[in-house]
């Protein structure tokens, strides 16, 4: 994998992943809708809006491996969702199979799983319990990514990001947290790894109340090294109430929400 794109290299994740991977690649080719700053060697700037199936399809040009962190990162309403999420991924993945890429890392969400209580401990293999309409565009993400590892024989990573943030800021984040320098190392593994058809991984530091079971770590060699209980002290008290405290997504869960939480099982 020489050729890397990255899609939404101007948001959080996608700085953080551009100034991690510079000088890993021979081409680091980084598309947004959004401007960004000057290209350092080795890189390619792209505007793209992930609605215009052209624009998806030039920024696909040449590429051997895309990382896929374009759309919307949070609960929004449905038409922004819909355009940016599911349009966006399906033109993502489509543009792969016709420009023949080879593997595509796809940023999910822990989101996907978002209304298992937070007392079980959860692996890659529960069904999906998405907690938003951003959570029903990774569960999607994630189905395309399967249908485009099996019908094309494209490898696909799917990476259940928890909550990435330079340290985290209260009790839930001490399972969920995952640090930049993990985050790159997790991209980093997926990019690099021997071949795989297709991968669910979370994506989390090595927390000591971590409560994802993450099998397919090890097929890629993803080994964080960041512990969220370093900075237990410094968010004592910060808990979560109603839904949040019950679920595995946190506030997302209270979005919106009417049903009584001993209602859902």
């Amino acid at each position: 994998m020489k050729r890397i794109l990255i899609t939404g290299a101007a948001g959080a994740i996608g700085s953080t992943l551009r100034a991690g991977l510079r000088g890993q690649y021979p081409l680091l080719r980084l598309s947004d809708a959004r401007g960004m700053e000057s290209a350092a060697t080795g890189e390619e700037l792209n505007t793209a809006d992930l609605g215009d199936y052209a624009a998806v399809k030039t920024a696909m040009s040449g590429i051997d491996c895309a990382v896929h962190l374009g759309g919307i990162p949070k609960e929004a309403p449905w038409p922004s969702i819909l355009e940016a999420n599911i349009i966006g991924t399906y033109n993502l993945f489509e543009a792969a199979r016709e420009c023949g890429v080879k593997r595509v890392i796809f940023a999910s969400s822990n989101h996907v799983v978002g209304f298992h209580r937070s007392s079980r401990s959860i692996g890659i293999d529960v069904e999906p319990r998405p907690d938003s309409r951003y959570g029903v565009s990774k569960v999607y993400g994630e189905a395309l990514g399967r249908l485009y590892a099996d019908k094309h024989g494209i490898s696909v990573a799917c990476l259940r990001i928890g909550s990435f943030r330079e340290r985290p800021v209260d009790a839930r984040q001490l399972a969920t947290w995952i640090s930049p320098r993990d985050m790159v190392q997790l991209v980093r593994c997926c990019i690099d790894a021997a071949d795989y058809r297709y991968l669910l991984l979370y994506g989390v530091s090595n927390n000591t109340r971590a409560r994802w079971k993450n099998p397919h770590a090890a097929r890629v060699a993803y080994a964080p090294q960041d512990n969220a209980e370093d900075y237990a002290a410094e968010i004592a008290g910060r808990t979560a109430t109603g839904a949040a405290a019950e679920f595995h997504g946190g506030d997302f869960c209270n979005l919106e929400l009417t049903n009584k939480i001993n209602n859902i099982e």
